[in-house]
Formats: C-alpha cells, sequence, structure tokens
C-alpha cells in the first residue's frame, strides 16, 4: 500500500491555524510524526486564497524538506499552482492532481512527462462526478489516451475513482469498487488511490468507517490512499489486510511495522 500522509493541509482546522500564524514549528511536527509513521509520500496542501497559495506552498514544502527527505505530493485544485510548487521540491514527488475537467489533464501530463513524477487522476470531467460505474470508466479511458498521447507508463499513475460520503451515497460504494476492479483488470501496474476519510463525513466514529472501507477497497485492489498516517488502527488495518491477501510473505511487513510502532499497542 503507498500511504500518502494528509495531515498538512489547510483544510484540517488546527493547520490551517498553523499556516496562518506561520508556526513553522507545527508543521515540522506533522512531517516527522508522517515520517515515522513510514508514508511514501507527504502532501502538501495550503488550503488558502488563490493570491497567496503558491507562496503558501513554497513555505510548507520548504519545511517539511528541512525535516524530511520523504517526497512531497504537491496539492492543490489548480493544477498551475501544481505545476509551479514542482520547483521547489527537491526530488521527483505525486502531483496530486489532474482531471477531465477543462485542460488540467493537459497541463498535468504536460509537466510531469519527462521527469520522474507520478500523479493523481481523478475520474470527473467538465459534467462532473459521474454517477455510474459506466461513466467514470469512460472518464478513465479518456485519462488513458492522454497518458499514452504524453508517454506516461501506467504504473506512475494513482487513479481516484472518487471516494463519496457513504451517508449521502450507499450505492456510490458499489460504484466505486466495481471501478476499482475493472481499472486494475485493465491496467495490473497502475495505481488506485482516495481520499479514505471522504467515506464517513458526517458519520459518527468515523475511524470505524474508514476501516471497513479501506479493507473493501483494498480487496477490490486499492493500492494506494490518502489518509491520517497517525492513525494506528488503520494502519495496522492495512498492514493485516496486505497480509491476509497473500502480498506480505510470512508477514514479514506487518511484524516490521508492529515493531518499529506503527501499529498496535503504544509501547510504553
Amino acid at each position: 500500500m503507498i500511504i500518502i500522509g494528509e495531515k498538512i493541509n489547510g483544510a484540517i482546522p488546527s493547520t490551517a491555524k498553523a499556516i496562518a500564524a506561520k508556526d513553522a514549528e507545527f508543521i515540522k511536527n506533522l512531517a516527522r510524526i508522517q515520517a515515522a509513521a513510514g508514508v511514501d509520500y507527504i502532501d502538501v496542501c495550503a488550503s488558502v486564497e488563490n493570491d497567496v497559495e503558491l507562496e503558501t506552498m513554497k513555505w510548507l514544502i520548504d519545511i517539511v524538506q528541512e525535516e524530511t527527505d520523504i517526497p512531497i505530493a504537491v496539492d492543490s485544485p489548480n493544477e498551475h499552482t501544481c505545476v509551479a510548487a514542482m520547483k521547489y521540491c527537491k526530488r521527483p514527488g505525486l502531483f496530486n492532481s489532474v482531471s477531465m475537467e477543462g485542460n488540467k489533464v493537459d497541463v498535468g501530463f504536460a509537466a510531469i512527462a519527462d521527469t520522474g513524477w507520478d500523479c493523481v487522476a481523478l475520474l470527473n470531467s467538465d459534467k462532473g462526478i459521474p454517477k455510474t460505474a459506466k461513466d467514470r470508466l469512460e472518464v478513465f479511458a479518456d485519462i488513458m489516451a492522454k497518458a499514452k498521447e504524453y508517454n506516461i507508463a501506467p504504473s506512475r499513475l494513482h487513479i481516484d475513482p472518487l471516494v463519496e460520503m457513504l451517508c449521502t451515497s450507499e450505492e456510490g460504494i458499489a460504484v466505486v469498487t466495481e471501478v476499482i476492479k475493472e481499472i486494475k483488470a485493465q491496467y495490473p501496474t497502475i495505481h488506485v488511490t482516495g481520499a479514505i476519510s471522504n467515506i464517513s463525513f458526517n458519520l459518527p466514529a468515523r475511524k470505524t468507517v474508514n476501516m471497513g472501507f479501506t479493507v473493501m477497497a483494498m480487496m477490490a485492489g486499492l493500492d494506494s490512499g490518502i489518509l491520517d498516517p497517525t492513525d494506528r488502527d488503520l494502519m495496522g488495518i492495512i498492514f493485516a489486510t496486505e497480509a491476509l491477501m497473500g502480498d506480505d510473505e510470512y508477514c514479514v511487513e506487518y511484524i516490521r511495522a508492529y515493531r518499529q510502532g506503527i501499529h498496535g499497542p503504544v509501547k510504553k
């Protein structure tokens, strides 16, 4: 499972407060604890006004890179901000994200084409979020045609099938799992990702729902996730599911992560 740490995001109230106050130590700590949890990428999303977004992204990226050498996921709804933020990163990371809205996919794919960067691609278009699996897979086909045009290998893509709130779209969960299975059937080397916590918005005991969804999605083929890596129970579920699926021979990774304190009871 490719873990994309979600905690440096201005949409989170405590992080937004730190960004507004230019509290570098708070941001450093978020980078530190996510690195300790073994993430593959640290997502950096400013979630501020457009006129200060890029400078805020640079400030955040610089702080993270002072603390760790883990690759950055540059995250913004504005693809041009992501392109501009790439130059502040010391090593290739994750472009988050493109879609078939407007010319987002062309801007993003052109920027990463001849680089070592990976890319998140959302299955929405100018028509919005497709309601059926068939419609989402049609958007997926369009994205893959663009990837071929820019010579971007499927293994560099993290396809987001669009995880929606369980409380408002129960049938949407079946749609997501169907889409994940079909994507992996068509392109075995491609990655499928998603914002895990989206599933539990407006529900009580959100972590329980997140864990249940994670197991279901991993069984369908999810192998990348934007999540809170400091949630020890969720991390334990991920390592356990990998072992149960036969993707962790002799449970080596599950045991290693336990010994490193990534999951399991907090050691005193």
